[in-house]
């Protein structure tokens, strides 16, 4: 799945939009790089139940996210948010990513995040709970790379 309609046309620049799924969240991103995708699929997820343009900064956060397929970086990206949510009450307001790159058997990047404080964003959706594996894809395409994320909220 490359993330387009059937007989659509190839998406021009870089982009996401939400798909109707029962009883969960799924997105669909396209980018002329990977990176680009997976930080469109994080704007998505995030944008999809918090609204951070009041919220109050809470600094910055790094992580070194290490999976085996670039598909799992994906995942390992959006576990990384959930768990920022979870455990330290932040949302990624920003997000630079690094050149994805081969390590350790399997595939890395580097992530910044530029945090906001979840309890002065103003909710407007679901929240997730966890990212789920069932048709994660994250592929290069003739436009660029397309990705899909199925999130349970």
């Amino acid at each position: 799945m490359d993330g387009r309609e059937p007989g659509a046309q190839p998406r021009a620049g870089s982009g996401h939009r939400t798909v109707p799924h029962t009883a969960d969240l799924q997105v669909e991103a396209w980018s002329a790089t990977a990176e680009g995708c997976i930080g469109e699929v994080v704007r998505a997820v995030v944008d999809s139940f918090a609204d951070l343009s009041a919220a109050r900064p809470a600094g910055e956060r790094a992580c070194t996210v290490i999976a085996a397929s670039d598909a799992d970086l994906l995942a390992g990206v959006l576990e990384e948010v959930i768990y920022r949510m979870d455990a330290d009450g932040e949302l990624p307001a920003a997000l630079a990513l690094g050149a994805i790159r081969d390590a350790e058997g399997g595939r890395a990047m580097e992530v910044r995040f530029r945090m906001a404080d979840t309890a002065t964003a103003a909710l407007v959706g679901a929240v997730p709970k966890a990212v789920s594996l069932h048709g994660l894809d994250l592929r290069a395409s003739p436009g660029g790379w397309t990705g899909r994320v199925t999130v349970d909220v």
